[in-house]
């Protein structure tokens, strides 16, 4: 069954999915429809009024080959667009809309390339489709769904991640690490500072000292060094008063050596008794070795479509990959989609047309690959 990822990919942006409050359910149902009349057996997992993320499995074999994508979309921001951001208009080989990168247009890719393909799946080794709600809050969606339905997923082979990458394969990702830091004080009238203990000062202090903040790891050959960055620092009720309490908080970019617990324990010491650490949320580094064979198919098969060898290269950004992956006992993982990561949540976001008709390309390369070694 001929289906046009580019026509599924307007359609797909025309869902008003803003996260917060995501309202995913009726665009995960749309592509339910679709694929069920494809032959695929669809499975909602919900998380809340208007929200649920769906699970499409075509063939009975243990070890499918799986697609990841997510269909919230991050807010509009305060800059004006120049046109309907929920419009999908097109113009100058570009389809403009919230979520047109990130990542409607990965999705609406494999989702083409696996109705397509279905015929020839269900007597194969299969295909399983994990479209998530709620990743840009975290990648709630898909720990919603290890968490209360890990029996849906049931094992696969491998992954592809259609997050946004301009078509070209990422082999892992940084992991994310979000810490507070918590200073407490005793509150106190400010013209008699003294009778209290200032807690932003007390914060500030230790915050300044992540300045010289080494975290003693060798650098990732792909990925590079972990990174730190302080997000935040607030306190106090009012100006007249000496602040009780202070907070900062703290994202923390891993690579795969790292262990996320004992970074915290090594920035709890580091900063000293007076302040606390705790974690606000976390994701894991996915890394997957290039010169396995699955990964070196997953190269060819972009070259064939592109005429572009690709490079070794991890993404900037965590994915999905981070909940998924684990629970599917360390899969070999790829990151590949067709929107341009640099258009991820910028105001008048875009998509190249001629790149998600590649990336269905690609997915249905990947699908026959597998199909073929079984």
């Amino acid at each position: 069954m001929p289906t046009d990822a580019v026509a599924l990919t307007q359609d797909l942006i025309r869902f008003r999915t803003i996260n917060p409050p995501g309202e995913e359910e009726a665009c995960a149902r749309h592509l339910g429809r679709i694929l069920e009349g494809a032959g695929f057996q669809c499975d909602y997992v919900q998380m809340g009024p208007g929200r649920a993320n769906l699970i499409a499995r075509i063939g009975n074999a243990t070890n499918p080959l799986a697609f990841t994508g997510h269909i919230d979309v991050v807010p509009l921001g305060a800059r004006p667009w120049s046109m309907d951001p929920f419009a999908a208009d097109t113009a100058n080989n570009r389809i403009y809309g919230r979520g047109a990168s990130d990542m409607k247009s990965g999705v609406a890719s494999f989702v083409a390339a696996a109705v397509e393909a279905a015929p020839r799946l269900a007597a194969g080794p299969g295909l399983l489709l994990i479209i998530t709600a709620g990743e840009e809050t975290g990648c709630t969606g898909a720990h919603h769904i290890v968490a209360t339905a890990r029996g849906l997923l049931g094992q696969a082979g491998a992954l592809v991640v259609a997050e946004p990458t301009s078509n070209t394969p990422m082999v892992g990702h940084k992991g994310a690490l979000r810490l507070k830091v918590t200073a407490r004080g005793v509150t106190a009238h400010a013209s008699m500072p003294h009778e209290g203990v200032n807690a932003v000062i007390k914060a500030a202090r230790a915050i300044a000292r992540l300045d010289d903040f080494e975290f003693n790891i060798a650098r990732h050959p792909v990925m590079g060094a972990p990174t730190l960055n302080v997000g935040w620092l607030h306190g106090g009720m009012n100006i007249n008063s000496v602040p009780d309490q202070a907070e900062a908080g703290l994202d923390i970019r891993t690579i795969p050596a790292q262990a996320h617990k004992a970074i915290a324990m090594q920035l709890a010491s580091y900063l000293g008794p007076d302040v606390e650490v705790s974690l606000l949320d976390e994701a894991v580094p996915i890394w997957t070795e290039p010169g396995i064979a699955w990964m070196q198919d997953v190269f060819a098969a972009v070259k064939s479509v592109t005429g572009i060898a690709p490079d070794i290269a991890a993404a900037p950004y965590f994915t999905d990959a981070s909940a998924l992956t684990p629970a599917f006992g360390g899969i070999p993982t790829v990151i590949l989609g067709p929107g341009p990561a640099a258009m991820a949540h910028q105001t008048d976001e875009y998509c190249e047309i001629s790149a998600i008709e590649v990336a269905k390309d690609i997915s249905r390369r990947l699908i026959d690959d597998w199909c073929s070694k079984g």
